[in-house]
């Protein structure tokens, strides 16, 4: 626990007026707890047994005070202790998200999309608890057991020493449920983190689901990710349940011997009742905030668990780092020597060596799993290379500024990205909304005539995935980004695969047109989209075996032209 607010604290440190006035606040909260236990000694000795008048009329006002500065300072308390929780975990979950944006992708690639939505929305959410309202809880409820025990010795040291003898022997149980608690915290924010996960993927994969009417596979898997989540939050409620009955039973041990004490010394006269009555109240009362105390110990381990997830993934680093040189303006050249991509043990790439120049078109074709996906993963820096080097006009790849590179590369997939945003917003996606420029990039990606058709043209809003598009739209819309950037380096992977026969050959003039000033790379397993490509390169088992024209290729190439033959089936 220690460690978990050495964490925090610097944060907290930044709302010192804020978490001063709560403090006021907890301060008046516990006070008046107090309060009300003592005012009981004169409310009985010396109004009901002395008859004092005056104290009749002292006494109501007393009361509203108590209650009054009571209530205040729990309205003072929680409002500025919300506040300070709530912006601490705001700026705890843009950090998070932050640095995992800057994460590469293979950190994507080995943690599920849901996991990692967990772990920025529940995990936050609880340790917002501990940051702000448990501080708050532990800090009042430690002021309100310390305001009643001086209540309890001012009336009787003695009775105060039977009555709270027996608090040290209920910690060795209540810290043995603590450290349950903390392994149960674990289990059921992994639980609550599979639960996540399964249920981002399904509505991921909706259509497919019920293409194949798996609706009922889905809910199996669903409620078995339920069920153990049920089954660990379960334990967490038996678990936390039994710190009140340990105080209960501990405390009604020191509460019997002080019934004998105590009421011993009021029948000799040696105590008076009222002071009895508000020391009883006071002992009573004391048990209150220390049950309290001991279930939010408990409820903090939940905390420390949500902590140690979320540093996990605070610790994860990039290993593609950032270079120190701007791209430049002007790319001649880009050449792969000797290149080799490993996927931890896999050897994805091999001797790869090729040359492209500006104006000329690239072609990268073969099976899948061949490693032509990987090449582009290379040129965009989602990976870095194994061996070898990959020079733009003669520089290293890794001298390069990662914003800077990215910037002058725009690619197309043959998975198509839509927000649920304008067509205009999706199409400047990441730059500033320029009208013409957008009207330019949807005509020459052949989409303005269906774009100008909807009711309210480059500013109407798409559906999440653009479900409200057909797939060829879809596809048209991404190119259509791709092109509004004007960028120096265009990939194409797949990105005419969704077109009918006449789009995906307007497509390709399209192409032909806006790579005259560009160095392209295209991936196709559809050959009547790469046919006017400058080069070709035939990639099998993770390497190239053969790169020339569709022409030559055709004559000296078996595997070329064995994937001929199948584009043409």
């Amino acid at each position: 626990m220690r460690e978990f607010y050495r964490h925090y604290i610097p944060y907290i440190k930044e709302y010192k007026l804020k978490f001063f006035f709560a403090v006021i606040g907890m301060f008046l909260v516990a006070s008046g707890t107090a309060g009300t236990v003592y005012i009981i000694e004169p409310l009985l000795d010396d109004i009901f047994i002395n008859k004092d008048k005056d104290m009749l009329f002292i006494m109501p006002f007393v009361v509203v005070a108590i209650y009054s500065a009571k209530g205040i300072g729990g309205y003072i308390q929680k409002y500025y202790i919300s506040y300070i929780g709530q912006d601490i975990v705001r700026r705890i979950r843009d950090k998070l998200l932050t640095h995992i944006l800057n994460l590469d992708m293979a950190f994507f690639h080995k943690n599920h999309g849901g996991k990692l939505i967990s772990r920025i929305t529940n995990d936050i959410n609880r340790i917002q608890l501990a940051v702000s309202n448990y501080v708050a809880d532990i800090i009042r409820e430690a002021l309100t057991i310390i305001g009643l025990v001086a209540v309890a010795i001012y009336q009787s040291a003695e009775l105060a020493f039977y009555g709270l003898v027996v608090l040290p022997i209920a910690l060795i149980p209540l810290s043995k449920l603590a450290k349950k608690m903390k392994k149960l915290s674990f289990k059921s924010q992994e639980s609550i983190s599979d639960i996540t996960s399964h249920l981002s993927e399904t509505f991921n994969n909706v259509e497919l689901i019920k293409a194949n009417s798996t609706n009922e596979l889905e809910m199996k898997d669903f409620k078995k990710h339920n069920q153990n989540f049920f089954a660990v939050t379960l334990k967490t409620v038996k678990t936390n349940a039994l710190v009140s009955p340990l105080m209960e039973i501990i405390g009604s041990i020191g509460f019997a011997v002080v019934i004998i004490v105590g009421g011993t010394q009021v029948i000799n006269g040696t105590l008076t009742t009222g002071s009895f009555l508000s020391f009883t109240t006071a002992l009573f009362s004391l048990y209150t905030p220390i049950k309290r105390l001991s279930s939010l110990f408990n409820q903090l381990q939940d905390a420390i668990a949500a902590d140690i997830r979320i540093k996990e993934v605070f610790a994860q680093e990039a290993s593609i780092k950032d270079g120190d040189k701007q791209f430049p303006k002007n790319i001649e050249k880009i050449e792969f020597k000797d290149v080799e991509l490993k996927y931890d043990d896999y050897v994805a790439l091999k001797n790869i060596n090729f040359e492209v120049s500006k104006g000329e078109t690239f072609a990268l074709v073969g099976d899948s799993g061949g490693g032509k996906s990987s090449v582009i993963n290379l040129l965009i820096r989602f990976y870095d290379i194994s061996k070898g080097s990959i020079e733009f006009n003669g520089i290293d790849i890794k001298d390069f500024k990662l914003e800077s590179l990215r910037n002058n590369i725009s690619v197309v997939t043959q998975r198509v990205y839509i927000f649920n945003d304008t067509v205009a917003a999706n199409i400047a996606y990441g730059y500033e909304i320029d009208e013409q420029k957008v009207i330019k990039a949807l005509k020459q990606a052949h989409a303005y005539d269906f774009i100008s058709n909807l009711e309210s043209g480059i500013y109407t809003k798409l559906d999440e995935f653009g479900t409200n598009l057909s797939g060829g739209q879809r596809q048209r819309i991404a190119i259509a980004r791709a092109l509004y950037k004007d960028p120096q380096i265009l990939i194409l992977d797949e990105a005419t695969s969704a077109l009918d026969n006449e789009s995906e050959s307007i497509i390709s003039e399209v192409i032909k047109e806006v790579s005259k000033d560009k160095i392209t790379f295209v991936i196709a397993h559809r050959l009547s989209t790469i046919k006017n490509s400058n080069k070709i390169a035939v990639f099998k088992e993770g390497q190239i075996i053969a790169i020339d024209t569709e022409q030559e290729l055709l004559k000296s190439c078996k595997e070329y032209q064995r994937l001929h033959n199948l584009a043409n089936i």
